[in-house]
């Protein structure tokens, strides 16, 4: 099955004033030179198989079709290849998961018990502690820091079967919606290197996008998985407040940025994050925001019951026409399965970036001058200084904080689901952030619930356009069911040029 950006039926049925067309029209084919061809299955392999889904890697692994040391080679050599131009990976054991493929295709050979990502490379952003392996969190302090301990989701992944290749770059301490850093420098996009990959999981989302790893775990403030897989192509999925522990990660839990930070998976397929979610997912008895919180199957989810509300502009900043067009047709694809179909958004959404930046400011950057000072640096490429709250101000900010999340969960009782654009644009040249662009993922940080991003669509430019699908809290499964059928009409996943 060949991949395109828009389904050519829904582009003819939803086009309006002739925008969707020329979306459609714009789109890459994948039979183009840099292009890869799909399979009809997730258990499937792609060719070239590094592009292949998390699923049928693993399964082709334990059933002997390919061995972990062909495809840990696969995925260096990608790394070699792209990295040059990208500058994603900063951090890279090739020998040491050379050692531990081998390993694990022993461990095939001899019939032993196997995880559900045994043998399968991963990279790992590094804002999360990995044991042996620098993890600077892009700060100075920590060029050369190496944790005795790994944080709990790549424990939880090693402890899978997952075969860690290195390290991707990031904004410091993850604060900032384009990826650069004082000890490693910038990442460029594989779609156009003069373009920001994004941040904070903006090395990690280039490098899966180019098929150097399997996946990436990230991690996201405002918008740090889901605008990444928004610019990159690929998929991703920022989970609901509570369910994946923070443990390692160098921006912790604690303080009035507690409820912000989430951290979750990124693959090029959406069946990458149905399985990997639950691996991540669930209490570890430190993080203690993290709950036993019930975790759906997105396969048992009837499409045609849910009630869908989208959402083209959210008050804050009008998306371009492509993008606009993009989250219509989705709305389009939604309605044809039987799902009830309205547009609207959440009252109160055009608040949310206002509220956000006051939250965001509410320490008088406290947190980020003490982070800095147990990393032994005052030297930051970040603003550290501001004006704090008082405790009356920081009461009245809370109050409005939580009377906005009210007011917007009421937007649930007649709604299982939101779609609505990621940005205001897709991915923009370097240095040309415009924070109210990023106000469609900020939001969701401020309420807690789940967001995965699908790609649907490509920009007049050649760049990728993705959808968010929003769900009510604990409800992953449903916004992970609605991806996976907008990613199989919409196109989903396309091999970037490098």
């Amino acid at each position: 099955m060949t991949h395109s950006a828009i389904n050519r039926r829904d582009a003819v049925k939803l086009a309006a004033g002739g925008v969707l067309a020329a979306v459609a029209g714009s789109c890459r084919s994948s039979d183009g030179p840099s292009a890869s061809r799909g399979p009809d299955t997730v258990e499937t392999l792609w060719d070239p198989m590094h592009y292949s889904s998390v699923r049928s890697l693993a399964s082709a692994i334990r059933d002997g079709r390919v061995s972990s040391v062909e495809f840990v080679e696969a995925c260096l050599a990608r790394i070699d290849a792209v990295n040059p131009a990208l500058n994603a990976v900063v951090q890279l054991r090739a020998e040491e998961a050379r050692a531990e493929a081998r390993r694990a295709d022993d461990a095939v050979a001899r019939g032993e018990p196997l995880g559900p990502l045994h043998g399968v490379p991963v990279t790992i952003k590094d804002s999360l502690d990995t044991t042996g392996l620098i993890t600077t969190g892009g700060s100075m302090g920590r060029a050369a820091f190496v944790p005795e301990r790994d944080a709990t989701v790549v424990r939880r992944v090693k402890a899978a079967g997952a075969v860690l290749l290195g390290k991707t770059n990031t904004p410091e301490l993850t604060l900032s919606f384009e990826t650069n850093n004082l000890v490693y420098g910038r990442t460029n996009n594989p779609w156009d290197v003069t373009r920001t990959s994004g941040g904070s999981s903006g090395g990690a989302a280039a490098i899966v996008a180019c098929g150097g790893a399997a996946f990436d775990i990230g991690s996201d403030y405002g918008g740090s998985i889901r605008l990444p897989a928004h610019f990159n192509g690929i998929a991703g999925i920022k989970p609901t407040h509570g369910r994946v522990p923070r443990t390692g990660h160098i921006f912790p839990f604690g303080g009035t940025h507690d409820a912000f930070q989430q951290i979750g998976p990124l693959g090029r397929h959406v069946d990458d994050l149905v399985l990997l979610l639950p691996i991540l997912a669930g209490p570890d008895n430190i993080d203690p925001a993290i709950v036993p919180m019930p975790l759906g199957e997105p396969g048992a989810v009837d499409l045609s019951t849910l009630r869908i509300g989208f959402h083209l502009d959210n008050g804050i900043r009008t998306p371009t026409p492509e993008i606009q067009a993009v989250v219509r047709a989705a709305a389009g694809v939604m309605s044809e399965v039987g799902a009830r179909v309205d547009e609207s958004r959440p009252d109160g959404i055009e608040e949310a970036f206002a509220l956000n930046r006051r939250v965001f400011g509410a320490d008088g950057r406290a947190a980020v001058r003490r982070l800095l000072r147990e990393a032994g640096t005052t030297e930051a490429s970040i603003a550290t200084e501001g004006t704090g709250l008082s405790a009356i101000e920081l009461d009245r900010l809370l109050a409005d904080w939580y009377g906005l999340r009210s007011r917007m969960h009421r937007y649930l009782e007649n709604h299982d689901v939101i779609l609505s654009p990621v940005n205001g644009k897709p991915a923009i040249p370097h240095g040309a952030t415009d924070l109210p662009d990023y106000s469609y993922t900020m939001t969701y940080n401020l309420t807690g619930w789940p967001g995965a991003v699908v790609r649907g669509g490509t920009s007049p430019e050649g760049l990728p356009i993705g959808v968010q699908v929003v769900a009510a809290p604990a409800r992953e499964d449903i916004a992970l069911a609605v991806a996976a059928h907008l990613e199989s009409e919409l196109g989903g996943f396309e091999a970037p040029p490098l």
